[in-house]
């Protein structure tokens, strides 16, 4: 090649091949495979396979964007503002998701059917007290919630020790928020089957409860990384992007606790 034909003429970042992507859709379909043979009764093993897969995939697929962005420094601005764009359009999408399950839950309590008595909540289901533990987690979330504005603010702030600090008590409280989920789960007096109220509770709390743990795992990652002093004032859009994530689940579960906790039990 002759001298500057191999220069870089444009601001973007072109990512080098990757084996992650396909994975990941490999991971994502055994995971729903073993959710769907879980459910029937089937086989309870292909469902392990399956989260262990795509905790495989997390770990290799943001191994190569931490290495992007840190040592080779490929993130430069236009490319963080792609990439806040690209964080933006999934948060938006992640909200259609739950609008449908918020849907579900209002057209069957608003407009009670024969097959519940035309009550709400039906007859034969035992309702959480909204003022017991959903109102703990709730306190817990907004906590967390607290505590990563703290850390982005000392990364703003360039004191490392700070966000470190602030970013151990956000893993800590959404550890602790999917710990009493789960020990909530376990004291319920209604299952998965039990008509049209357990389903549209299971669904909309058990996939929130999914992204606070998909949000704990990416604010754990933000935490090995603030340790390792990766993220610096002027770039550490990675942060921003769990910080943004966390930020839109804590505003899902107040909506799940006003509507489906309180309101709807």
């Amino acid at each position: 090649m002759s001298a500057g034909h191999d220069e870089v003429k444009h601001p973007y970042h072109l990512v080098e091949p990757s084996i992650w992507p396909l994975l990941s859709a490999f991971a994502g379909g055994l995971f729903a495979t073993g959710m769907v043979l879980f459910m029937h009764d089937v086989t309870p093993w292909i469902l392990p396979l399956g989260v262990l897969s795509i905790l495989i995939c997390m770990f290799g697929w943001w191994r190569e964007v931490v290495d992007e962005a840190y040592r080779q420094q490929l993130y430069n601005p236009v490319v963080r503002i792609g990439l806040r764009y690209g964080m933006i359009l999934f948060i938006a999408s992640e909200v259609m998701f739950f609008f449908a399950f918020f849907w579900a839950f209002f057209d069957a309590s608003l407009f009670p059917k024969e097959a519940i008595g035309f009550v709400w909540p039906p007859e034969d289901i035992v309702t959480f007290n909204a003022f017991d533990l959903p109102f703990l987690n709730t306190l817990i979330l907004l906590l967390s919630g607290c505590t990563v504005t703290w850390a982005h603010h000392a990364i703003l702030h360039d004191d490392q020790k700070s966000a470190v600090q602030a970013l151990t008590y956000t893993v800590v409280l959404g550890i602790a928020f999917s710990g009493l989920q789960a020990y909530e789960y376990s004291h319920a007096a209604f299952g998965f089957t039990d008509g049209i109220y357990a389903s549209t509770f299971y669904m909309a709390t058990g996939f929130h409860g999914f992204h606070v743990l998909v949000g704990t795992i990416f604010l754990f990652v933000c935490l090995q990384r603030a340790k390792k002093g990766h993220f610096t004032p002027d770039a550490h859009v990675g942060f921003e992007a769990a910080a943004w994530y966390w930020h839109f689940v804590d505003v899902v579960w107040l909506f799940l606790f006003f509507a489906v906790y309180w309101w709807g039990g």
